[in-house]
């Protein structure tokens, strides 16, 4: 019997729909949430995920301002422009598309956003509240995962997780996330010896690689849960992710698709998060 696919477009969809009630709210209370986007270069992958985050900003009801710098641009010019952004009223959420030229220092970059705006989780400060389970914006894709297994009525706690691959961005972050929920995490990378052996152990499989169908039936346990964080275009120019979807789906009780899996919830989280933000405010000023 095939698995049951978790689609996260019509998860965001549904989440989205919620949204743009809350903004309504927020806007009759003289806020309207903004979210700033800053694009340096002409990376086109990048330009697409702005063009992506800008249309889902709009029919939410979200005020969004796009930034689009010449790669030439200094370091210091694009900090300058980052503070800029801190200190506008009208943006409650900032986010800088990654990756920056070569001559920009990401790190530094990510840490001159104001943690109040920090709509992408990435600060420091972020980080480290997510790590103690205090209340913190938190990373979009990893958010994102954590609400579409949640979605299905998939418990958690008690549940072996291993995750394949261990990026900032991805991998370390969902961990945390789903050990806030009280699973065992156990992290698989490039040095793991006898990978598969510990991923057949897995409840819950949550694989980012980023290569092309990396994960085969021979790595899953049956009646697993499958999310595929993967996005890889191949030669056709089709997108696959980085498990093998046919052969998966015949033995993981739950999977996502690529495409319409958690790309979708990535950017619906931000969306919440920069709602959340501007929430904040109106919390404030009362």
């Amino acid at each position: 019997m095939s698995a049951t696919v978790i689609s996260g477009k019509e998860l965001a969809k549904e989440k989205r729909e919620s949204m743009k009630k809350e903004v309504e709210l927020l806007k009759k209370e003289g806020i309207q949430p903004g979210l700033a986007v800053i694009l340096v270069g002409e990376d086109p992958a990048s330009q697409s995920y702005v063009k992506a985050k800008q249309k889902a900003c709009e029919e939410t009801g979200i005020y969004s301002v796009l930034h689009k710098l010449d790669d030439s641009i200094t370091e210091i010019q694009l900090l300058d422009a980052i503070e800029s952004l801190n200190n506008d009223p009208l943006i409650h959420g900032i986010l800088v598309q990654l990756p920056l030229p070569s001559h920009i220092s990401e790190k530094a970059v990510i840490e001159s956003i104001s943690p109040a705006k920090d709509v992408d989780g990435f600060h420091p400060i972020s980080v480290g509240k997510m790590m103690i389970g205090d209340e913190t914006f938190l990373p979009c894709t990893p958010f994102g995962i954590v609400e579409m297994i949640k979605s299905q009525g998939i418990a958690i706690e008690g549940k072996h997780v291993v995750v394949i691959g261990r990026s900032n961005i991805v991998g370390k972050p969902v961990g945390q996330l789903l050990l806030n929920e009280n699973a065992t995490v156990t992290y698989c990378h490039s040095r793991t010896k006898d990978m598969k052996s510990i991923t057949k152990q897995a409840d819950i499989l949550v694989v980012a690689v980023g290569k092309a169908n990396f994960i085969d039936a021979s790595f899953i346990k049956e009646g697993s849960v499958v999310i595929d964080v993967g996005v890889n275009r191949l030669d056709t120019g089709k997108l696959c992710g980085d498990v093998v979807y046919d052969e998966a789906k015949e033995i993981a009780s739950f999977i996502t698709p690529v495409p319409g899996g958690v790309g979708p919830m990535t950017i619906t989280m931000l969306l919440f998060n920069t709602i959340q933000s501007a929430k904040k405010l109106v919390v404030s000023v009362k």
